[in-house]
């Protein structure tokens, strides 16, 4: 393996608080990374779309464009890198949509930024560990499935091609890798939400549920919910 040289780590800050905006980046300047301060949702865009980031943060709560839609066309753009949400109210539909357009992790204003430093480190940790632990493997038959999980495309008896997206093309991989096999919640949310708690859990059902509208083609191919434990894909080979 090449050793490469350390390089400080870009993080894009897109907070609309002057003040707080700059205490931020200062922060996380002196933690050793480099930080890019944009006002508003709009020239937040500008930004990502004019260089490489390895994490951002974005204000959910923003003029002109808040952080969900930001959040999406980042998505759009980029469906790998690591955003962080910052709110100031925690209400549980807020949290959940940003999942939805998916956000890596949450933060609640006031937060501690030692906090915000652990999680910033352990995504960006993952983010790395992740792509080499991960088995190679991107092509799966799931009963009358084929899934390219590098492209995307779950495919029914060599029929059309449905682009999943990004969470759903993880944990269906997840699944397959596991096929009649415990694939336990806590492995899904941990290496796809990257957090096990309540919101993770919910969003992760949300997924599950969308991914059994898919299988639903196929009666021999199921999802089943091992109570407590996680899930199993189960493809019944019997005629």
């Amino acid at each position: 393996m090449m050793i490469m040289e350390e390089v400080n780590k870009k993080i894009l800050l897109v907070e609309d608080d002057p003040n707080f905006g700059t205490v931020l980046k200062d922060y996380l300047m002196m933690n050793s990374y480099d930080v890019v301060h944009a006002k508003n949702g709009m020239e937040g865009f500008e930004k990502f779309k004019r260089d490489d980031y390895d994490l951002c943060i974005l204000d959910v709560m923003m003029p002109y464009k808040d952080g969900f839609t930001l959040a999406k066309e980042i998505r759009e753009k980029n469906a790998e890198v690591p955003i962080i949400f910052l709110t100031a109210k925690a209400l549980k539909e807020d949290v959940l949509k940003g999942y939805k357009v998916g956000a890596d992790d949450y933060l609640n204003k006031p937060f501690d930024s030692e906090v915000l430093l652990m999680k910033i480190k352990a995504i960006i940790q993952r983010k790395a560990t992740d792509s080499v632990a991960d088995s190679k493997q991107f092509e799966f038959e799931i009963g009358g499935f084929h899934l390219n999980s590098k492209l995307r495309f779950l495919t029914y008896n060599g029929g059309e091609q449905v682009k999943l997206s990004p969470k759903e093309n993880e944990l269906l991989r997840l699944l397959a890798l596991h096929e009649n096999d415990l694939m336990p919640r806590e492995l899904a949310l941990t290496k796809i939400w990257r957090d096990d708690n309540y919101f993770t859990s919910r969003s992760m059902d949300v997924y599950i549920a969308k991914l059994r509208k898919y299988l639903k083609l196929d009666d021999k191919v199921e999802i089943l919910n091992i109570h407590g434990e996680g899930f199993r894909l189960v493809v019944n080979t019997e005629a």
